[in-house]
This record gives structure tokens, sequence and C-alpha cells, in this order.
């Protein structure tokens, strides 16, 4: 059984706005997000964790959009990891397996979730990931290039990321203990030594981030056409 929790508990500090509802491709932000799940054959359910003012909205849309695999709408914390972590409490007894996306990533789509399911089944812990392609560079505080990062085997780690629900709940219990912070699922499994398998990323699944990243979604998602 596999259960997917959707982060949707952001600020939006460097878009401005809250960007999870913003229309794109006739549809918010979050629709897209949320639909790619309700549509992947393998998720059982999904719990919803959101900003407290914007959770309303979201059983609207979960009303309107009809969907059924949306169990939970929970507040989150105030940062990621105590919003995995709330995500965490509201697991059924027999789920088996977690998937943690984040809600502003809206071009996720079922066959990817499929992808990263099947390589968690094999391995126990999976997460979508892009090559890195572009040259990088490092800069000192005037933003002065001070040297050059070598990009062989090198990814930018994506979400999807889905895992065994025993080494989720390890991880971010050593994640409290520890009080350390962590930007994404994967660096919680490293604080255990757990092996985390990337699955390359063949498609666009980027953040929204930017104003900029509305206006290519938009033209993504309509290459792509109608989705159910």
């Amino acid at each position: 059984m596999l259960t997917a929790i959707i982060v949707a508990a952001g600020s939006s500090r460097r878009v401005g706005f809250d960007k999870l509802f913003e229309i794109i491709a006739g549809k918010p932000v979050i629709v897209h997000a949320i639909g790619a799940f309700e549509n992947s054959k393998s998720v059982s359910d999904i719990v919803v964790i959101a900003r407290e003012d914007r959770r309303g909205e979201i059983r609207k849309l979960v009303r309107n959009q009809n969907w059924k695999k949306v169990r939970a709408i929970e507040s989150g914390g105030e940062h990621r990891q105590d919003s995995v972590r709330a995500g965490l409490s509201r697991l059924g007894e027999n789920v088996q397996y977690v998937a943690v996306h984040d809600a502003a990533r809206p071009l996720v789509t079922p066959e990817v979730i499929e992808r990263v399911f099947q390589q968690s089944r094999t391995h126990g812990a999976a997460a979508l990931a892009d090559p890195i392609t572009d040259t990088l560079k490092r800069a000192n505080v005037d933003l002065g290039v001070s040297g050059a990062v070598d990009r062989d085997r090198l990814y930018a780690v994506q979400t999807p990321q889905i895992f065994e629900r025993k080494l989720l709940e390890q991880a971010y219990r050593a994640v409290a203990e520890k009080k350390l912070p962590v930007t994404d699922d994967v660096s919680a499994l490293e604080l255990i030594g757990a092996k985390v398998m990337l699955v390359p990323n063949d498609d666009f699944n980027f953040k929204i981030t930017y104003p900029r990243d509305l206006k290519l979604a938009e033209m993504v998602l309509q290459g792509r056409g109608p989705r159910g």
C-alpha cells in the first residue's frame, strides 16, 4: 500500500504570492500535482499538508475534482521537515510505502510516479533526479567565480521521492534527535546511512520557484495535451 504525502505548506516567499493556486493549463498548480497521484494506479491514498489558511480552499478543490484518494488535509509546520512529519503521523496502519512530493511540481505524471515506485520496491528508497548538464561554477561572496564544480555524476534531486515506510520514519526520528535541518527526504535518509536509488528523469518536472516558471509550465502542459 502506497500513500502519497503532498507538501503544500510553503510560504512562496520567492514568488511573492501563493504559487500553488495560480492557474496553469486551466487548473491551479496544486490540482495538477495532486491529480497525478490520484490517477496513479499504485497510490492508495493521499495526505495533503497545507498552510492552515488554505485548508478550506483545498477541501473545495478536492470536492470539485471528485477525488477519492485524498484522506486527510492537515496543517504543516514551520519547516518542510515538520510538514513531512505531520504527514507521517496520518498514515494508515497498513501503509508500507510513502511517496513525498512537493505540490510546487505540477508537471509530475502517473508514469513517473510508477517508475520511482518500482525502484523503491526493489531498493527500499528511490528519488526522481535530473542529470546536471550546465557548466557549474562556485562563487565567492561578491559573486566572483572562485572555481569549477565537476558535474560528472551530479544530479539535481526532485520529487517524488518514495521510501519504505519504516525507513522514512526511522530517518525522521534521526532528524528530530539530531535537530538537523533537511531540505528533502533523501537528506533525511542519508542521516541513517540508507541507500537511495536515483531514477533519471527524461521529462520536465521543474519546481515553480519564480513567476517565469508558471509560463514555462503552461507551455509544457499544453504541449502534452489533456490529462485525466
